[in-house]
């Protein structure tokens, strides 16, 4: 009898956890699903992710008709930290720890996915590419400002006058040159922030569109909805500051705000054949999540966080400072919170 106690013992404590192990598979998990009812919350996710995602960013670029929130005011800065603290939180809370689950997941093979953090390495490379192409573009233009205005100097008729001319021309060429440098850096931020957000929109509108199950969307109706309120806000920002013209501006907002709707689109059409857990959809998802992320990280710290706090307004006004702290903790605070959810 003690022996057979012994057995049992044994049994429980070393093979059935290893029964259980090998029990865990690939295949969708068996959730609760209501098709028609799935629909319905979808239909649902589609009307407010668009509005909320419509209103986040049109809310900056407004500062024309509405003077308060202009970028040349103090309350702009507050929203753009508020905004800064959304994107960081995006990339590091929401964005990369997906990206690390799908591409460590059980269903992809050990070699090469088990062997290296191929999501943190993305995220680097990412982060890095986004870099270069801000540097590089903005140099780019800024020489290419200097040299034409050199060049329309050079057509003076008297030799004295061009001097003279010459030398007040290079000071103010030079300032134009600063200002357009800037104003194109605004830009390409802004696209650059654009595309990182659209490639993560893209992938949660077909993760949720393909889904059948109620209490899977439910929660994520509400949450994505605020989310992608608060990264308009962040792009809306750095589209007010680029000064595109009036069809540009358009474009981009529209673009922002039918991405997700679209993504929803997309998965509702691909419902049936969909797999979210195949190893085609983990590393596509895997890839892109972790580039988005290295560029959501990268905008968030550098673009709008060093560029703003490090402004010669923000270093002269100490109030601004704190409201900007508080704004910029407030932004990430919520952002995470809705982790718990989306």
């Amino acid at each position: 009898m003690e022996k057979l106690k012994n057995v049992i013992f044994w049994y429980i404590l070393v093979l059935l956890p290893a029964i259980v192990l090998g029990e865990c598979t690939c295949d969708s998990e068996d959730e609760e699903r209501n098709k028609a009812e799935a629909l319905k919350y979808k239909m649902v996710a589609v009307a407010s992710i668009l509005v909320a995602s419509a209103l986040g960013v049109c809310i900056p670029v407004l500062g024309k008709a509405i003077p308060a929130l202009s970028p040349e005011k103090n309350l702009f800065f507050i929203i753009k930290a508020f905004a800064a603290g959304v994107i960081l939180s995006t990339g590091f809370i929401h964005v990369l720890p997906d990206a690390y689950e799908s591409l460590t997941s059980p269903c992809l093979k050990e070699n090469p996915w088990g062997d290296f953090p191929f999501s943190g390495f993305i995220a680097m490379v990412s982060a890095m590419a986004t870099l270069m192409v801000d540097t590089y573009a903005t140099s780019y233009y800024k020489n290419k400002s200097v040299k034409n205005g050199v060049v329309a100097q050079s057509g003076d008729e008297e030799g004295v006058i061009h001097v003279h001319s010459h030398g007040h021309a290079h000071g103010s060429t030079s300032m134009i040159g600063d200002s357009d440098s800037e104003l194109l850096r605004y830009r390409v931020i802004s696209q650059v922030l654009e595309l990182g957000i659209i490639v993560h929109s893209v992938i949660i509108g077909i993760a949720l569109g393909a889904s059948e199950s109620p209490k899977t969307i439910r929660p994520l109706v509400g949450a994505l909805t605020f989310h992608q309120f608060f990264e308009g806000m962040g792009l809306g920002g750095c589209i007010a500051q680029a000064k595109f013209k009036n069809r540009a501006v358009v474009i981009m907002t529209l673009f922002f705000s039918l991405t997700t709707p679209i993504g929803i689109g997309i998965g509702l059409g691909i419902t049936n054949s969909y797999d979210e857990n195949s190893p085609t959809a983990l590393i596509v998802e895997g890839v892109f999540n972790s580039a988005s992320a290295g560029i959501l990280i990268y905008m968030a710290l550098v673009d709008f966080l060093a560029a703003d706090f490090m402004h010669p307004r923000m270093q002269g006004n100490g109030k601004l400072q704190l409201g900007a702290n508080i704004s910029l903790l407030l932004g990430a605070g919520l952002m995470s919170l809705l982790a718990k959810w989306a």
